[in-house]
């Protein structure tokens, strides 16, 4: 009876009376209730939202409220990005004015270096601080720098319109991890001209100093087959779009998540989706979305939306990760100038933002999808950049119309050979180091400094003691009648880290104008003995204008290609534009006395045969 009556307590005990059991019934089916009320509330928010993005007359007033007061809304949220104006991704094409037909495309590059003073809204008095880099309707994102008031960044984000003047905005944000950011300051600046400015520092309209470096380019439209990387996508894009004006073809479909989520055009369809989460101070679980263009991923979590929109041309690299040892996850690497997009990425060692995704059902799986998808898109783009040199070549004819399509030598520097001809030289990292006057014509140049029978090379060896000097004969490289040849040496190393001599060579290629007024010079050179010398290339490019009959204008640009990441990649980037720089003008110096005693020489030959 002991025993019978003990279990009989507990069964009272533990199980629960019918009353107990309605109650939470009707407390789950409330619960149930008002989560389906919200949820369709939400639902029917984001239909009006989406319709009204439609009208183009009122995208139209919302594009004008946001150029008028931008830091006002992203102050209110800057990840809350349902309206057009503000979500737009990166492959949006640079502004244009309707009534303007800029044949080229401006490259600006901005170098967000540190910041310092910034505002301390953490508890503990520092802060968690990532900017956003805003340039008309491209965004940028900076990484995240976790505890910190003097944060440094040391990162490049790259920006493209047609015309100038434009604004840039620079507000940097304190990262929260459920709450919206908030503001710490924000700072503007107008870039009017092509130029290159040093760091500097500016301040922000609250409390700190930022420092940036910034270097504007210009680039033609119509060289887009012989551009690289997010330049030329952006440049063949704009022609392809004006070409399909005259066609009138429209695509009528019905709107997906690309389009009621990111804003992308209609043409765009999911390929493929994915559950996964974002690693940022945790996993924010979402959705990712694969298009033939861009990956996207959106996640909603304690009301915090997070979008990501990550175009192809953006991604270099995607590769398998591990998430806390257990959790398989995947990385995708961008390249560096790309900034992040709509989320602060996560900052790489080697200076390049990086994305990581985990959670996946199926890591190996979707990594092949999205490689699939990333080779799929660069052969797309590889075939419209060979379509678009020949379409340009039918256009010219030859390569001697090319030259009088050229609005300005110095700025396109593809004039008289790179509008046909693959570009041996990357343009983005030129930059100009020289302008001088020669006492002589580009055809005189040629033909008393580089022609085979030239002994300038040697004077220019002997000057900087170099050895082992072997210069190839002119070779005719191509039909349009561009020469190449090789230059071998020796040359003395200065450098603790460098043996006494290392080999050099050197690729040079040159082309003249029909009318012999301008000659271009490229030049590649390879150090072989030095530290990192397999990572690096020095390009330069000489560009000869005559300018009278017996004078000419030399401007010489050079920058360093680095053909796989190493370290110190700043420091050789500023030594090698430095000692590239006195070279030339040590190159200047010896060409006009050797040009001199050429004419002196000549002048005398002359006298005595008469």
């Amino acid at each position: 009876m002991g025993m019978g009556s003990l279990a009989a307590t507990a069964i009272e005990l533990l199980m629960q009376s019918w009353g107990e059991f309605n109650v939470s019934l009707v407390a789950a089916l409330s619960v149930m209730l008002l989560a389906g009320v919200l949820h369709q509330a939400i639902m029917l928010k984001d239909n009006v939202k989406s319709s009204s993005t439609t009208n183009p007359e009122s995208k139209g007033r919302l594009q004008d409220d946001i150029l008028q007061t931008p830091l006002k809304i992203q102050n209110n949220e800057e990840f809350v990005v349902d309206d057009p104006a503000i979500a737009t991704s990166s492959t949006d094409l640079p502004q244009r004015n309707s009534s303007s037909s800029s044949s080229f495309i401006y490259l600006i590059r901005l170098e967000l270096l540190a910041a310092k003073n910034l505002l301390g809204v953490n508890l503990n008095g520092t802060s968690d601080p990532y900017a956003i880099i805003t340039c008309g309707a491209q965004k940028r994102f900076s990484s995240m720098i976790a505890g910190s008031r003097n944060p440094l960044w040391g990162e490049e984000f790259d920006f493209y319109t047609e015309e100038l003047p434009v604004e840039i905005q620079i507000a940097i944000y304190d990262w929260e991890i459920v709450w919206k950011s908030q503001l710490l300051g924000s700072m503007s600046l107008i870039i009017n001209a092509e130029e290159q400015n040093g760091a500097s520092w500016h301040l922000l309209d609250s409390t700190g100093k930022v420092c940036i470096q910034v270097m504007t380019k210009r680039y033609p439209i119509s060289a887009s087959g012989s551009l690289n990387g997010y330049l030329g996508v952006v440049a063949r894009r704009r022609l392809s779009q004006e070409q399909s004006k005259l066609v009138g073809t429209e695509v009528h479909q019905k709107p997906g998540p690309l389009q009621t989520i990111f804003n992308l055009p209609l043409n765009e369809v999911v390929k493929h989706s994915y559950s996964c989460a974002l690693e940022r101070s945790f996993l924010y679980h979402g959705r990712m979305y694969v298009s033939p263009l861009h990956i996207c991923f959106h996640s909603n979590i304690f009301g915090k939306q997070l979008k990501v929109i990550l175009p192809y041309e953006d991604i270099e690299e995607m590769k398998r990760s591990q998430h806390a040892v257990i959790n398989p996850a995947i990385n995708i690497i961008l390249r560096s100038g790309s900034g992040g997009q709509g989320v602060p990425p996560l900052a790489g060692f080697d200076g390049r933002p990086k994305y990581k995704f985990a959670s996946f059902w199926s890591r190996n799986r979707t990594l092949r999808a999205l490689r699939q998808a990333f080779d799929n898109f660069n052969g797309m783009q590889a075939i419209a950049k060979q379509e678009q040199v020949l379409s340009w070549t039918r256009q010219q004819g030859s390569f001697q119309s090319v030259e009088e399509n050229i609005e300005d030598l110095h700025t396109s520097a593809t004039g008289y050979l790179k509008e046909i001809v693959q570009p041996s030289l990357k343009d983005d990292v030129l930059v100009q180091i020289c302008k001088v006057e020669l006492p002589c014509t580009a055809e005189e140049y040629f033909t008393l400094c580089l022609a085979d029978n030239s002994k300038f090379a040697e004077e220019y060896c002997a000057e900087r003691k170099d050895t082992d000097l072997h210069v190839e004969k002119w070779c005719e490289a191509d039909k349009n009648h561009r020469m190449a040849r090789m230059v071998t040496y020796k040359s003395l190393c200065t450098s603790p880290m460098c043996p006494p001599d290392t080999a050099v060579t050197v690729w040079q290629q040159a082309a003249f104008s029909d009318d012999k007024e301008a000659l271009v010079l490229e030049i590649v050179s390879q150090v072989h003995d030095v530290p990192f010398s397999s990572c690096f290339e020095v390009h330069a490019r000489w560009l000869f204008e005559t300018s009278s009959a017996a004078s000419s204008t030399l401007v010489v640009k050079c920058g360093v290609h680095f053909k796989k990441w190493c370290v110190m990649q700043s420091k050789i980037r500023a030594g090698t534009r430095n000692e590239y720089t006195a070279d030339v003008e040590m190159t200047v110096k010896l060409a006009q006395q050797f040009l001199r005693n050429s004419r002196v020489n000549l002048q005398r030959g002359g006298d005595e045969k008469s």
